[in-house]
């Protein structure tokens, strides 16, 4: 999305940005691409004054050769997940849209639920579409979110679609987020706070105060425990399958209200799962009476449990439980 934040100019493509990603293509790691205003991403350092043209030039022609390449290498290597993130993102900073969305279908398309892939998507079709959410892009960004609650490029673009459609509450919940996961050194952090402020405004919502932020802590207790995996089971899991662990509430909707994603490399897992984590502002631990917490080990990466998915779950427990201790011991459909 151009504009992920309101009030926030686009710096346009340095020669020193296009000379950074040429070296992240030669070693086809995903980073250091720009995204227009991305609270998540560090922006490359802007082109020293006066700097002549033909150097940007340069490198602009040197990195479309080598985005050509590494399309060329894809067709013999169609399975490349990472291969084809990096050429979406490499086709985006070359303002190559048309060409970055079916580069980025296809890593979706062997990722499943990653969700900082999936927030690539949703943000080169908002691209496409002017720099303004879609449908399409809204559904994707909620994908990510449920594999990754806390993403902030899933967060940042959930935020600016919510305050393009005037729903400023949801923009400063999704921004407040994003605000709990930035470094406090973060030179994004201040530009994020003038749009919380500007959400606040356009929406009537008062600046928390400090005894309401004393509050927020209160409430985000959740619950907390730890997730392991059975010995018995233990052969049936690789160290990278994902590992979902998601509360949700005895009484009601099966909606999760917290999700955390691991992998099973991870497991024994130390958990916390609270309202900062929540789906919707009307779904939240603290809220529910009581809740029960769970774990599943997804070899396909899908949120939506699979056969042969491995899980656990404890017993109804009260919000602000903490030890609370799952065992992953059965197989989904078994």
């Amino acid at each position: 999305m151009t504009e992920p934040l309101p009030n926030t100019p686009a710096p346009r493509p340095s020669g020193r940005l296009l000379i950074g990603l040429s070296a992240c293509v030669l070693g086809l790691a995903v980073a250091g691409y720009a995204w227009k205003g991305s609270p998540s991403l560090k922006p490359a350092p802007a082109a020293a004054a006066g700097a002549p043209d033909a150097e940007e030039q340069a490198a602009r022609k040197q990195i479309e050769a080598m985005v050509d390449k590494l399309a060329q290498r894809l067709k013999d290597k169609p399975d490349d997940a990472t291969g084809w993130q990096m050429l979406g993102r490499s086709y985006t900073v070359l303002g190559r849209v048309d060409d970055a969305l079916p580069a980025y279908a296809k890593a979706v398309e062997l990722r499943g639920n990653d969700a900082g892939t999936l927030a690539d998507y949703a943000d080169a079709l908002a691209t496409k579409n002017g720099g303004q959410a879609t449908p399409e892009s809204d559904a994707i960004v909620a994908r990510a979110l449920i594999a990754n609650p806390t993403h902030l490029k899933a967060l940042a673009l959930a935020g600016t679609s919510a305050f393009e459609h005037t729903d400023y509450a949801t923009a400063v919940r999704r921004w407040e987020m994003m605000a709990q996961g930035l470094p406090p050194d973060s030179p994004d952090a201040a530009r994020l706070q003038a749009s919380l402020a500007e959400a606040r405004k356009r929406g009537g919502i008062a600046a928390p105060t400090q005894s309401a932020a004393a509050a927020v802590v209160v409430t985000h207790a959740g619950v907390s425990g730890t997730v392991t995996l059975s010995p018995a089971l233990a052969g049936k899991a690789s160290p990278t399958d994902t590992v979902f662990i998601f509360a949700r509430a005895v009484q009601g909707p099966r909606m999760p209200l917290a999700v955390l994603r691991a992998q099973a490399k991870d497991l024994p897992i130390t958990y916390k799962l609270d309202d900062s984590m929540a789906m919707a502002p009307n779904a939240r631990i603290s809220g529910a009476g009581q809740v029960i917490v769970g774990a599943r080990i997804s070899k396909s990466g899908n949120a939506i449990p699979q056969p042969g998915d491995l899980s656990g779950e404890s017993a109804p427990v009260a919000p602000g439980a903490s030890g609370v201790a799952i065992m992953i011991g059965s197989a989904v459909g078994s």
